[in-house]
């Protein structure tokens, strides 16, 4: 009686290339993922002969201010006194954190003396100005 064997086995799959897939998913992911570079708002940076280079970018929090008056910080459109809060929350995770200002030539000094107030409020003291070097 053939059929009735209970110990025959069943059709197994192989895992020996398992590895080798698992590798070149691993590099295809790697190789076609795109990070997101950082835009902020559209500014035209005046431009300077004197300007000294920040090196690193870890600890340094971008703050735009353009043409029409939209402050963002990071990324994100807010007002001033959300620039206060943010900054605060900023400084005291990492007190180490340089705040960079790239503000539009054609800006209004109103605005950028609002923000800067917030800064003070915020105790952000780090601050430096973008520039482009002639």
């Amino acid at each position: 009686m053939i059929g009735n064997n209970k110990n025959h086995e069943q059709g197994k799959i192989s895992t020996a290339s398992m590895p080798d897939i698992i590798f070149m998913l691993l590099i295809f992911f790697m190789v076609s993922t795109v990070f997101r570079e950082f835009r902020g708002l559209p500014v035209k940076i005046p431009s300077t002969v004197n300007a000294m280079k920040i090196e690193g970018k870890r600890n340094i929090a971008y703050c735009y201010i353009d043409i029409n008056n939209r402050i963002s910080v990071d990324d994100k459109l807010m007002t001033t006194k959300e620039v206060t809060s943010i900054m605060y929350l900023k400084r005291t995770s990492n007190p180490r954190i340089i705040v960079s200002m790239k503000i539009d030539e054609n800006c209004k000094n109103e605005i950028v003396d609002k923000v800067q107030r917030s800064l003070q409020e915020a105790d952000a003291r780090r601050i430096v100005y973008a520039t482009n070097t002639k």
